[in-house]
């Protein structure tokens, strides 16, 4: 039986578009069968050049008089209601051009498009009018449906709508959309969300990309997806069937004359020939039985009964005689010795020889490297790093075989720098901003730069959110858990994230606040934002991120990790940014485990750090981070926190700059291409000190390009700050260029344990 096709549909709704869009998009599936199999699914979009609120109710009377029309003319098929119910909208609309204000070209056509689309079984009926295009995918193939005539528009004295029909195959996608998106993200864009998404999600991504465009006006869109759905068959249950049996309940006769009689007799002689073979055997066996009686049999022996006082004197003898040979055992063997004399230590020169060998293979290939006038780091880095890294396991070999430690060090160091210096590794400083007093128990957990350039901390020690202020050398509460406000009393603060000009904070109870800074010396104000259900996320949100859709009015889209939900949600803000009145969507095209992301970033593409590893989950396909060749001195990492420089608009570059994600197992941070995800840079401390008291880190842009991006990191009891740029002197690569092997496989990492207050970068 053939397979059935199922349509996932995904559109913009009326909730997101733009306040001044004015399209409308009507979706509908007939519950009545009779009404699907003539009629059915009707898929329409109808958009106008004109913004407003106007031209939105212009657009509404189109759609609902297609609707209307359609269904309820059933005089001709498919293709004729369509022109019909198309042609009876234009004269509505022409009737009342002048009450919503659309004008007339000189041509005589007006702003408002049509894109309607129906599918009854596999057959599929497209046709568009004016600024509204049909776009089919098949096989990753872009198809225009029909071609478009954008400049012919409703109302319209000369209306001749051309219908295409066609069959829908599996894995085709369809999708009417306004002209206005075309032009402003491009076919291309269209074509890779609806190929490598839902169909939901693709439209969402698409109308994300036109609002970040600073797209305005018509911005509708349908699309949908057929499916396979596998027919259901349900075979009856066989039932034997039996003749009929006339002669039931009569003895069986056979039909031979004398059969009966001679089967009797052949049974009779049977059952005679049995009873005959058992008696004589029984016989024999009873013969055999009296022979074994009449044999000559052991009599039993008597018992014998030994008093305890015997017992005991005979368990004394025997260990008296043990301890003898035991005590006459031990004298020989120490007399042995003392005659013989200890044995002379001759397998510890062999050893020693083969440590002294090692070192000196070590010491050679650290002189081939550099040395009076040789510089094979500069002029031949790929026989420096050959001759390094057998250094490095000659070095290994030799404290192994007990060559002392402290001559080993010196040249290990050495060897590492040199490595170090090959594989991209740029020592920076750091400096401390800010440390709390010793006696102020504090424990930070997560940091954010906030839109007046003050680094905010969580401390879940006092459960409280401070502000430093640098210059001043201070901290000041922003938000307390049980502090008194206008809104109630915060919980227990969890999370936190940047949003435009704001900084967020996610409480224990899944309240969101919002400190909004009113100048740059510490003043501000804090208010509870509404989420909708927020009460129904639970308490095991692992992550919070935003995307700015319009700093200036501080609207932003927030992301939550929510492992109960195994997919990232994203919450749409109301137009007056009050809050969040919406249903959560999800974000990823399909529910998998999220208990493993650490860390979450957005950019317009979504990254994050999950089990240890760095990927790109938004689009998935086309970047794949390439890790350091060092595996030799670093086999393993687990990268948990990612950080990237943000605009102005408080978004990262999308596809630009670098990537920096913190090896928590390595005590670095490495930086990756986030346009082809190469390995650019790693970054340590110079000197005695690592970062392995690391918690969270943002890295901020550089105004002048000549001077590199800066680094803000936070341990347990401070803030701290580090140029990422070489020390002098401190045997830093001379660039962070990849290393001149080539990149091996990643390993495979530990899983990582998610922070329990950890914060996404914005």
């Amino acid at each position: 039986m053939a397979a059935r096709l199922q349509l996932m549909l995904g559109a913009v709704t009326e909730q997101d578009q733009l306040p001044d869009s004015p399209d409308t998009s009507l979706v509908v599936e007939p519950s009545v069968g009779s009404v699907g199999r003539t009629k059915g699914h009707l898929y329409l979009l109808v958009t106008s050049r004109l913004p407003g609120h106007r031209a939105r109710e212009a657009t509404r009377l189109v759609a609902d008089m297609i609707r209307n029309e359609y269904y309820y003319d059933e005089s001709a098929g498919i293709r004729q209601c369509l022109i019909k119910a198309i042609e009876v909208a234009n004269r509505k609309l022409g009737h009342q051009r002048d009450r919503y204000a659309l004008g007339q070209s000189q041509d005589g056509t007006g702003p408002i498009g049509v894109a309607v689309a129906v599918v009854r079984g596999r057959e599929l009926y497209v046709a568009t009018l004016g600024p509204a295009e049909a776009y089919l995918i098949r096989q990753a193939r872009l198809s225009t449906l029909p071609d478009p005539n954008r400049e012919r528009g409703l109302p319209t004295d000369d209306l001749t709508p051309d219908v295409w029909r066609g069959e829908l195959s599996v894995g085709d996608c369809l999708c009417l959309v306004s002209a206005n998106v075309v032009a402003r993200v491009g076919t291309d864009a269209l074509k890779d969300a609806l190929v490598t998404l839902h169909p939901q999600s693709a439209i969402e991504h698409l109308h994300a990309q036109f609002a970040a465009a600073e797209g305005s006006g018509s911005d509708g869109a349908v699309a949908f997806e057929a499916t396979e759905v596998s027919a259901i068959h349900r075979s009856r249950t066989l039932v034997p069937v039996r003749p009929a049996a006339p002669l039931a309940g009569a003895p069986d006769r056979s039909p031979i004359p004398l059969a009966d009689s001679v089967t009797a007799g052949a049974a009779a002689i049977g059952a005679s020939a049995s009873r005959a073979r058992s008696a004589a055997g029984n016989g024999f066996q009873r013969a055999i039985w009296r022979i074994q009686d009449l044999l000559p049999r052991r009599a039993p022996g008597s018992r014998r009964v030994t008093t305890t006082s015997s017992r005991m004197e005979t368990q004394r003898r025997t260990a008296v005689a043990l301890l003898a040979l035991i005590v006459v055992g031990g004298a020989l063997a120490f007399g042995v010795y003392a005659v013989g004399g200890p044995r002379p230590p001759t397998e510890a020169i062999p050893s020693f020889t083969a440590a002294e060998q090692a070192f000196s293979a070590a010491q050679d290939d650290v002189d081939q490297v550099s040395g009076p006038g040789v510089d094979l780091i500069q002029n031949d880095p790929r026989r420096a790093l050959e001759l390094l890294n057998h250094a490095y396991q000659q070095l290994d070999l030799a404290a192994t075989h007990g060559y002392p430690a402290a001559q080993i060090k010196p040249l290990r160091d050495e060897v590492l720098a040199g490595l170090d210096q090959l594989y991209g590794v740029v020592k920076i400083a750091s400096s401390p901003l800010f440390i709390f007093p010793d006696d102020q128990k504090v424990q930070l957990t997560a940091l954010v730069r906030g839109s007046d350039g003050a680094p905010y901390v969580l401390d879940t020690a006092n459960q409280t959110v401070w502000r430093i202020d640098i210059a001043d050398r201070k901290a000041s509460p922003v938000l307390q858990a049980g502090e008194k406000t206008g809104n109630g009393k915060p919980g227990e603060p969890r999370l936190l994230a940047t949003g435009g000009p704001d900084v967020l904070v996610l409480d224990g109870k899944n309240n969101l606040w919002r400190w909004r800074p009113s100048n740059a010396s510490g003043k501000g104000t804090l208010v509870k934002i509404t989420v909708k259900d927020s009460a129904s996320f639970g308490d095991d949100i692992l992550d919070m991120a935003t995307f700015v859709a319009n700093y200036g009015a501080a609207l932003y889209k927030l992301y939550l990790v929510d492992p109960s939900e195994q997919n990232i949600m994203v919450l749409d803000p109301s137009a007056d940014g009050s809050g969040y009145y919406s249903k959560p969507n999800r974000r990823l095209p399909t529910d998998r485990p999220v208990d493993g992301i650490t860390d979450l970033l957005i950019d317009g593409d979504i990254y994050v750090a999950e089990n240890g590893d760095v990927a790109r989950l938004i689009p998935a396909a086309g970047w794949q981070p390439r890790l350091p060749a060092d595996t030799s001195l670093r086999p393993t990492s687990r990268y948990t926190i990612l950080a990237s420089p943000p605009q102005a608009n408080g978004n990262p570059s999308r596809g630009l700059g670098s990537l920096y994600a913190y090896d928590a197992i390595n005590h670095r941070i490495v930086a990756f291409s986030k346009s082809d995800g190469k390995y650019v840079a790693q970054y340590t401390l110079a000197g005695s000190e690592d970062l392995s008291g690391l918690r969270d880190m943002v890295v901020i842009p550089s105004a002048d390009p000549d001077v590199p991006d800066t680094l803000w990191w936070i341990s347990d009891q401070g803030l701290s700050s580090a140029l990422l740029e070489a020390v002098p002197g401190a045997g830093a690569g001379a660039s962070p260029t990849p290393s001149p092997t080539a990149t091996p496989e990643p390993t495979k990492k530990p899983k990582a344990t998610p922070k329990p207050t950890k914060k996404p970068k914005n």
